[in-house]
């Protein structure tokens, strides 16, 4: 809305029409490349913006809505994850990449993490008010539990299970990033891979091992099971027992 009242600063709000969202739409929005998303979010926001503080209907349909793009979520195989969370030296890096991918954890959720949020008697992690603000349980194995015993003794942690260089400090997400970034050169990974394909990859893999996706849907915190369901997509164990006709030939 601010680029949009930015690119008519010289016209009066009430003078503002159709004819005027239409050409701001095609110069700016398309012209500029955005998403379709970008335009989509556009055409919502002048939609309530008019309706709730103009108190005028703004006719939307005039405006052609890109079609919604459907894309496959990235991931990554068993044998690439193993190489980059083996990849690091440093103890805490790694472990802050193994939980990610252990877990299915967002980034946001791993930062914000308390020591508090493991309950190792029932092998249980605890994410609380994540996306949608809602709370959710995952579970953790042995060797998980483990790991954050020896990362608890090494680090000890004050307020932040994973903290930045001072006591207290929540950890950096750019700098959290920069260890996904390490390890993928250090692995000599080739994708472009961020610390959401992890989380992709740990989605799939538990698909790929035969976990039912409502449980999927569940680990990850979807409120949608047609989120979740975008997995079955990129599971490649349907898929290898499809049998070519050219091989029939």
């Amino acid at each position: 809305m601010r680029v949009f009242l930015h690119f008519y600063n010289h016209k009066p709000l009430s003078e503002i029409g159709n004819d005027d969202i239409i050409h701001f739409n095609n110069e700016y929005t398309i012209k500029k490349k955005r998403s379709n998303s970008y335009q989509n979010q556009f055409i919502n926001a002048l939609k309530l913006f008019f309706k709730t503080i103009e108190m005028r209907q703004i006719n939307i349909e005039l405006i052609q809505r890109p079609r919604q793009e459907k894309l496959l979520p990235n991931v990554l195989s068993k044998e690439e994850v193993k190489a980059i969370l083996e990849a690091h030296s440093k103890f805490k890096h790694r472990m802050m990449l193994v939980l990610i991918y252990a877990c299915g954890l967002r980034r946001s959720e791993l930062i914000q993490l308390k020591p508090n949020a493991i309950d190792s008697e029932r092998k249980l992690l605890k994410i609380n008010q994540s996306k949608g603000n809602k709370d959710r349980y995952i579970p953790i194995s042995d060797t998980i539990i483990e790991l954050l015993r020896q990362y608890y003794k090494l680090f000890k942690p004050e307020i932040w299970l994973f903290e930045g260089q001072n006591p207290g400090e929540q950890y950096s997400p750019t700098s959290l990033q920069k260890v996904l970034k390490t390890a993928i050169a250090k692995a000599k990974i080739k994708k472009p891979a961020t610390l959401h394909w992890l989380r992709h990859s740990y989605a799939t893999h538990l698909l790929e091992s035969g976990t039912d996706l409502r449980h999927i849907q569940e680990l990850l915190g979807h409120g949608s099971s047609r989120t979740t369901e975008i997995y079955t997509h990129v599971s490649i164990k349907s898929l290898q027992n499809i049998r070519s006709p050219f091989d029939d030939l």
